[in-house]
């Protein structure tokens, strides 16, 4: 099975639910997660589910909870790895034909995993500083999107090395940011867009 959903989804990083971890399980060469979610969204067997930006195919529903077969090596390369039962995930069903989108197209091809570094009030938003894998830097920048746990968000500022995004409360309470301390581990997938203007101006002539 892949790491992530084979099958070609999209989302839009505006969480409408969480999950609680039940259980991480090995379950052959994979680990099965189990996710409390109430109420459990109405999707089937093979549908695709972001689970705090991670995109996983749904294996198992009940009527409280979605399972995932997840890799082994998706665990290690996403803040999966920093999971455990009791925690809390930022849960969002693919996009489907009539959908609002209000976010920005999010993949669920987490890019790696950020830090936190700096967490400030401002006014009645919270600044968030992280800190990504130097090689994504080329891909951010002020005014542009970005998803952190699934979470579609603006980069308010960007320096060399890290960037800040601005949380408003709504978000600080209906998403899993608002619990993050700093040191924390998050998934970032930058903007696609950004990859592709990135591959077009690094072109070289034919």
């Amino acid at each position: 099975m892949s790491a992530f959903s084979t099958t070609p989804s999209m989302f839009t990083g505006i969480i409408k639910q969480l999950g609680t971890i039940t259980s991480m399980d090995r379950h052959g060469d994979d680990i099965r997660l189990c996710v409390e979610i109430h109420p459990v969204p109405e999707v089937d067997i093979g549908a695709s589910v972001a689970n705090s930006g991670v995109c996983l195919t749904v294996v198992e529903t009940t009527n409280s909870r979605l399972s995932f077969d997840v890799m082994t090596q998706t665990v290690k390369l996403t803040s999966l790895a920093n999971k455990n039962v009791g925690d809390q995930l930022n849960i969002e069903t693919s996009l489907r034909v009539g959908d609002e989108m209000g976010g920005h197209f999010v993949y669920g091809h987490v890019d790696g995993v950020a830090h936190v570094t700096q967490i400030q009030q401002e006014g009645d938003s919270v600044v968030m500083t992280i800190q990504p894998p130097e090689h994504l830097m080329r891909y951010l920048a002020s005014q542009g999107s970005v998803a952190i746990d699934g979470v579609s968000l603006t980069v308010v500022d960007q320096r060399e090395h890290d960037f800040d995004v601005s949380l408003i409360d709504h978000t600080m309470k209906v998403t899993t940011l608002g619990r993050l301390t700093v040191g924390a581990a998050v998934n970032i997938e930058v903007d696609m867009m950004m990859k592709y203007l990135n591959r077009l101006t690094n072109a070289k002539p034919v």
